[in-house]
């Protein structure tokens, strides 16, 4: 699964619809469109079929998705991992309210409580197996 988010578009500027139906082929991997339909409207979201098949067109053109053809169904699968996309977000929080300062960032978290102690570590020993070229 490649990275690469259509150039500058904000993962923030997606729409409520467009992060469910996102969430929903991150979890359960490739999916038709009748499919994401049904998860939707397990979840309390009755939708029509135009309204489904709409939302994952835009989300392949603002480059989330991408599809194949199995017969005539079209079966949509996630361009970019969510981390990837995270930190395309994140990445915009930094740039747009820190000064480009990813430390300006952590420190916030901090200062709010968004990170504890225990998270920091996490985070400290990620970065330290980054560095020596493995994965924690």
């Amino acid at each position: 699964m490649s990275s690469s988010i259509t150039q500058g578009h904000d993962p923030g500027e997606l729409g409520e619809l467009e992060r469910s139906v996102l969430e929903l082929i991150w979890e359960h991997g490739v999916q038709s469109a009748d499919q994401i339909r049904h998860h939707l409207n397990a979840q309390g979201r009755a939708l029509k079929e135009s309204t489904v098949r709409t939302v994952l067109r835009r989300l392949e053109q603002k480059g989330y998705l991408s599809h194949s053809l199995d017969n005539r169904t079209f079966l949509y699968e996630p361009v970019a991992s969510r981390q990837a996309v995270a930190g395309r977000a994140v990445q915009r929080i930094v740039d747009w309210f820190c000064a480009g300062s990813v430390e300006t960032l952590l420190a916030g978290m901090v200062d709010s409580a968004v990170l504890d102690r225990h998270e920091l570590k996490r985070l400290a020993e990620r970065v330290a197996a980054a560095k020596k070229g493995r994965n924690p």
